[in-house]
């Protein structure tokens, strides 16, 4: 271990393990209820549980076992009544480990070191390369953009305590922690309505106004003082967007309301921002010739959010247009003193405009098609019967359309697609351009899909080459990201898009999807077909001429695109467009990852820096030979195959259903969205969405979609006599080795021995001991590869947190077992349907703690 990784470990230990001992003893004075010592007979069934697997014991075993020896409870609802309370402490103490971490980040972690942007710049300058980075910063951006995908239990109540509880910890103020881990006792966690689209989007507009507003001014500060004043007529190297509110994809609750709404809430907060800083910096610049501008800059900010029912027509460029002046004179007639502040505030605007966050339009590729379809119907804009029409006629419907004059008579589905459409130009008009300006098309399998779009923004008013808005195309399948080239050769081909494009500089973004490719195709086959569409669109673009840029639609886990995200782009090579990074940023990661200033700050320095160390320093433009490629491809191809084996067996989606939490998701109230596309009544795993798919089974702890397939995969190799070439793969590959590194993370955050009663289940025996002789295999097999003794060793903290983690949850991973076993007990008998009701919500209610337990996948 590194001598900064070993420092960095003790400060864990101390600043974040030590701490957690002393302060959770703070929980043991807590009532939960009028049950006393919940503290204390937690701590009892902690020991029993780790003590019960360490000797091969039953869960159900263990958790009865706790119950005679600890307890003098017999009686059934007073069992529940007390493994709920035990839950509830263990939610806690989750909140207390989170705050912990939160205030030792910037200690434990390196703020100045590798991947910062303060080694980027020193790096640089070695290699003879600063002077091109201004022109850089000019052409690359980084791009999150905030979903509300249902992967984060807290409500906003709780993350605000987790907030104030971190400032409190890192201050060693004690009486606060106290006040406060009072106050989490006597604050629920569960809530008992779904949230709506806009309760989400002002959960998020918290995180942008608190944590990225300042973060990233801080970052604007460092660049200006090592480039000198980054001008607002540079595009904003750092962006950010936004999915509540604009994500209709299987969605019925987002409306075109919803989208107004959330558009007018991200235009006041950040007038907000902007006027809260310049009553800040009116302190400092107090002279001739600034007072006056400054002070009517503030009323006219003020005018535009205080005053019900006021908005003007305020624009970012008189913004900055006033700032600039301001800087001029400051410059000309005061010495340039405090000039940093006005450089600071104009980049600001420059990043964030009058949108915050530009608001992103998704929705399924067959709802387009079934709104023309019902056009088609009035026989008058469309080619009546277009339904019916081949694929050839349907594009050569699309490209006559022309605007005749305003649809009516349409409602449902239809008339809110239509009017969406029409209200981005709305948004478009007070937020500004980037304020709402592209629109996702999920399940995009042909360029029909991507052109049916564009037509449905003729029919409703647009000019066919002056529609101001990106259409981005989602692929997520093994399948579609197979297609990708033929899919983006015809729509570059079509004279019509050709077109749209050259209005929109030559730009096309296409998005990839992490989520639904592990499901589809495993972990392997998914990561490696990403990796494959990236190269061949990228060569692609270049022989038309065009920039393509990706977004990466990424969860928190590494089954689901996280890990060591940074990595993966430093690793792209010269091969695959980096002129931007842009990435979805959902559920705990925002709160992990981007939870506080520092944490926040350091993250978006890490995808910084990934990007332009990849394009500028030496070294990074290496690219995999083709042997090398062909290489995974026959790894991803061996994985695939054994993943479709248990993806194709006919009780995989009963097992998930039984064994694990998934039945109870449309329950936890976290989301607006359903849990699944379909509406039949039987769970197809197709109409499953990926994340209650992967959340699933991380709360069985068998992880099933960041590794299964890949020890079948090094195994066979093996025997082919190509291990050796794997391993020069690994030490070469930044890309392969961050691969597997995920996959390390998947396996640590395994646990077998909760469900090993299925080991000889009459039921789910064979699919168990599928997984399980898996998970071994690959654990060895990564090893071997890595040379690591242990998995993660070359992340201590990492693992350290990882562990720590799961031995909090322990009990909670436990219990829920314990009441899914009661429940199928129950229906197989059909008796004691009220406990069976009870044991559902104790299910449940365990969900909330193991998966904010594992913030530390993002």
């Amino acid at each position: 271990m590194h001598i900064i990784s070993q420092d960095a470990v003790n400060k864990f230990k101390n600043l974040v393990g030590l701490k957690f001992q002393l302060y959770n003893s703070l929980f043991t004075a807590l009532p939960f209820q009028r049950i006393e010592k919940t503290g204390m007979l937690l701590t009892l069934l902690q020991s029993s549980c780790e003590e019960g697997y360490e000797r091969n014991e039953h869960t159900n075993d263990i958790i009865d076992g706790f119950f005679k020896r600890h307890t003098i409870i017999e009686d059934e609802k007073e069992k529940i009544n007390l493994l709920f309370r035990f839950v509830q402490f263990a939610e806690r103490q989750v909140v207390l480990f989170d705050s912990l971490e939160d205030a030792a980040f910037s200690q434990v972690n390196d703020m100045q070191g590798k991947g910062t942007l303060k080694q980027l710049f020193t790096e640089l300058d070695k290699e003879s390369t600063f002077a091109n980075l201004e022109k850089q910063v000019n052409h690359f951006c980084v791009r999150l953009v905030l979903t509300a995908h249902p992967t984060q239990f807290y409500p906003g109540t709780v993350l605000a305590i987790i907030n104030d509880l971190a400032k409190a910890l890192a201050g060693n103020n004690t009486q606060l922690v106290n006040m406060y881990l009072q106050q989490l006792g006597r604050t629920a966690f569960f809530k008992k309505q779904k949230p709506t689209p806009f309760d989400e989007a002002m959960s998020l507009i918290w995180y942008l106004e608190k944590v990225f507003y300042p973060a990233t001014g801080k970052i604007s500060e460092f660049m200006n003082k090592q480039l000198g004043f980054i001008t607002a007529g540079m595009d904003p190297f750092i962006a950010m967007g936004f999915w509540p509110g604009g994500d209709r994809d299987g969605n019925p609750f987002v409306t075109v309301e919803t989208s107004l709404s959330v558009a007018e809430a991200l235009r006041g907060s950040i007038i907000k921002c902007y006027y809260l800083d310049v009553r800040k910096i009116r302190r400092r610049l107090t002279f001739e010739g600034v007072v006056e501008p400054l002070a009517a800059l503030e009323k006219k900010l003020y005018n535009n959010i205080f005053i019900p029912g006021h908005r003007t027509n305020l624009t970012v460029n008189e913004l900055i247009e006033t700032m600039e002046g301001i800087r001029q004179t400051i410059l000309q007639q005061h010495n340039g003193l405090f000039v940093n502040l006005a450089d600071d505030l104009i980049s600001k605007m420059n990043i964030f405009g009058l949108h915050f966050a530009s608001l992103d339009i998704r929705q399924h590729s067959a709802v387009h098609s079934q709104v023309l379809g019902t056009i088609s119907l009035q026989g008058k804009n469309l080619t009546p019967g277009y339904a019916a029409l081949s694929k050839d006629e349907k594009i050569k419907a699309l490209e006559a359309i022309t605007f005749n004059k305003k649809i009516t008579g349409l409602d449902g589905i239809a008339k809110d697609t239509l009017d969406t459409i029409l209200a981005i130009k709305d948004i478009q008009q007070f937020n500004g351009e980037r304020g709402c300006n592209r629109y996702i098309i999920s399940h995009c399998q042909d360029a029909l899909d991507v052109l049916e779009l564009h037509a449905l923004f003729v029919l409703a008013g647009g000019d066919k080459g002056q529609i101001m808005v990106d259409f981005i195309p989602l692929l997520e399948t093994i399948e579609d990201l197979g297609n990708a080239y033929n899919i983006m050769e015809a729509l570059y081909r079509n004279p019509l898009y050709k077109k749209h494009l050259a209005g929109r500089r030559n730009k096309q973004t296409i998005m990839v999807g992490f989520s639904d490719g592990t499901k589809d195709g495993g972990y392997l086959m998914a990561n490696w077909s990403i990796y494959k569409a990236k190269k061949s669109l990228s060569a692609l673009a270049m022989q038309y001429g065009l920039e393509v840029i990706f977004f990466d639609g990424r969860g928190g886990p590494p089954a689901r695109g996280g890990g060591k995200t940074h990595q993966f782009y430093a690793s792209m090579g010269k091969n695959i467009s980096g002129e931007e990074i842009q990435l979805t940023v959902q559920g705990q990661t925002v709160s992990s990852q981007y939870g506080t200033i520092d944490s926040a700050r350091y993250n978006m320095e890490q995808l910084i820096h990934a990007g332009i160390s990849n394009k500028f320093l030496q070294g990074q433009d290496i690219t995999l030979p083709q042997s090398r490629e062909d290489l995974l491809q026959q790894l991803a191809g061996i994985g695939l195959q054994h993943y479709n084996q248990l993806k194709d067996h006919p009780l995989l989606v009963d097992y998930l259903l039984e064994i694990s939490p998934l039945r109870f998701y449309s329950e936890t109230n976290i989301s607006s969205r359903p849990s699944q596309r379909g509406k039949d009544q039987r769970l197809l795993l197709e109409d499953l969405r990926a994340i209650p798919f992967v959340g699933s089974w991380s709360q069985v702890k068998q992880n099933i979609t960041g590794y299964y397939g890949v020890g079948t995969s090094l195994q066979q190799m093996e025997r082919e006599g190509q291990f050796d070439e794997l391993k020069g793969l690994y030490k070469d590959s930044l890309y392969f080795r961050t691969l597997l590194d995920n996959c390390e993370m998947s396996l640590l955050k395994c646990f077998f021995p909760i469900t090993a009663n299925l080991a000889n289940d009459p039921k789910y025996s064979e699919l168990w001991w599928m997984i399980k002789k898996e998970y071994d295999l690959t654990l060895h097999y990564v090893l071997k590869l890595s040379g690591h003794s242990v998995l993660m060793e070359d992340y201590p903290v990492d693992r350290l947190s990882i562990q720590m983690r799961d031995r909090i949850v322990l009990p909670l991973l436990s219990i829920q077992q314990y009441a899914l076993s009661k429940i199928r007990s129950t229906e197989n008998t059909g008796d004691q349907i009220a406990l069976k009701e009870k044991y559902g919500k104790l299910a449940m209610r365990c969900s909330f703690g193991i998966i904010n337990a594992g913030r530390n996948s993002a």
